[in-house]
């Protein structure tokens, strides 16, 4: 009788805990589609593109050629005309009074933006402010009545393996849902102050802007790019961490702009064998490998230290810091504590703005004038020109394109393989921007350096962004 009654009870309780792990998993994402939907939107964006300014054939007076040549350019000669161009992609309204969020590239250089609702209701809006760093837009429409929003999340709080939705207007066949898990956290992939959350949940082209979001309904990212060979989803997608997207709204919303601290020191990471070396037991830290005029230098840093702590904070690398010094008040004055000859030095900065001050600091290298530079430089099975009037005119790149465009690709190399073609634009390699080619050498022998064998870079095609990591190793395919 004991040993029946023992075991109803415990396949009472195997019963429960199954029915707990099945709650967990949700049986359909239907009631989050119906209840969000109306505040995700299409956005369709309207540029004016230069006409064709070809060379026109030359065709000797009196040639037989000549009558049919001038007919046929009497029949083309609208197309030289500036034309209209359009872009789609995806966003959501994060305040009744209609501001909405979606990503920089889906509406930079756009002469008219639409937004689409739900329902079928269509309103222009007008540009807040962007964030190029964090590829992050802030827009504004004005409607009758209050509109449906959502509401940001906490994405520290998202685990891997948790369930998320990414919705959006994937390919511009309108809205749409699609379902998957974070697959990672705190990727950083192209940027200085990058927080990915990667997904499998399919994003392609045009869920750009589009939202993430976890099973409360609340926004945990901006879905942002793909890493993908082909320009399709292969279940490896990237949404911009939702923390990182409400600093940088909510100065937008304030400013216009953003405005972050800046430090005013050039740092890289410490591997082992540096840390040996410097005799550090272990490698953490930034190590500083130059200090210009700024706010570092008046306050008595110097090249050489490594920089552990940043008001009140461990530093463990540079990503860390140039995060933790973004994020931080321009103007505050912070305690920095640095190693210098074996012993711990406290030094107090008074932090700039890195969008002013930044700019007036001029790289040492910075000297090459431009009748010494290169028009073409071939790299990695590349062949590589820097961003000139007449390829942003051709290639549609927009007016404040930087980079290096790709002009040409060795069909033998890995660079064919993964799908870069002429046109492409690589606007950052090893997180860092280039527009030189001794940039992007430089990114690249930092690569050898650090012993890895590939770099990773932004290509951007048509506007899209998607990163492709190619061999740096001498040699190499």
């Amino acid at each position: 009788m004991l040993r029946a009654l023992f075991t109803a009870m415990v396949t009472a309780l195997l019963v429960a805990a199954q029915m707990a792990s099945a709650q967990t998993r949700p049986s359909s994402f239907a009631d989050l589609a119906d209840k969000f939907s109306p505040a995700v939107v299409n956005i369709t964006t309207a540029t004016t593109v230069a006409g064709n300014a070809g060379p026109n054939p030359i065709v000797p007076e009196g040639s037989p050629f000549e009558d049919f040549f001038r007919e046929f350019q009497d029949r083309n000669r609208g197309e030289n005309r500036p034309r209209r161009s359009s872009a789609l992609g995806s966003g959501f309204v994060i305040s009744e009074d209609g501001y909405v969020v979606t990503n920089n590239h889906v509406i930079e250089s756009a002469d008219e933006i639409t937004i689409e609702f739900f329902n079928g209701t269509t309103l222009d809006a007008k540009v807040v402010g962007t964030d190029p760093k964090t590829d992050i837009a802030l827009l504004k429409v004005e409607a009758d009545a209050p509109l449906p929003f959502v509401s940001f999340g906490d994405s520290d709080t998202a685990r891997v393996g948790d369930w998320v939705l990414a919705m959006g207007n994937p390919l511009g066949q309108g809205f749409s849902v699609s379902a998957g898990i974070v697959s990672a956290r705190n990727r950083a992939l192209s940027g200085t102050y990058d927080d990915y959350i990667q997904t499998d949940a399919a994003i392609n082209r045009g869920n750009s802007g589009g939202p993430l979001f976890n099973m409360t309904g609340e926004v945990v990212g901006v879905n942002t790019a793909i890493l993908s060979p082909n320009g399709g989803s292969i279940g490896i997608g990237f949404s911009m961490a939702s923390n990182v997207v409400k600093r940088v709204v909510d100065q937008l919303k304030e400013y216009g702009e953003t405005r972050r601290g800046w430090l005013g020191v050039r740092i890289q990471d410490i591997t082992p064998d540096m840390a040996e070396a410097m005799g550090l037991k272990e490698a953490k830290g930034a190590l500083v490998t130059d200090v210009p005029e700024g706010p570092a230098m008046e306050a008595g840093m110097a090249a050489g230290d490594v920089i552990i702590e940043f008001d009140g904070r461990r530093v463990d690398d540079t990503r860390g810091l140039v995060r933790q010094v973004g994020n931080t008040e321009v103007g505050k004055t912070v305690r920095v504590v640095v190693l210098r000859e074996d012993a711990e030095k406290v030094l107090k900065v008074t932090l700039g703005r890195r969008e002013t001050d930044e700019a007036s600091a001029v790289p040492a290298s910075a000297e090459t004038t431009e009748d010494e530079t290169p028009k073409e430089q071939e790299l990695m099975g590349l062949t590589l020109s820097p961003v000139t009037d007449e390829l942003v005119e051709k290639l549609e790149l927009g007016a404040n394109a930087e980079g290096l465009v790709v002009v040409d690709v060795d069909e033998m190399s890995d660079a064919y393989d993964k799908g870069l073609r002429a046109g492409d634009l690589i606007t950052e390699a090893g997180q860092q921007k280039v527009s030189t080619f001794a940039e992007l050498e430089a990114r690249m022998q930092e690569a050898r350096d650090a012993g890895r064998k590939s770099i990773l870079l932004l290509v951007r095609r048509a506007g899209d962004p998607r990163f492709v990591a190619l061999p740096v190793e001498e040699g190499t395919k």
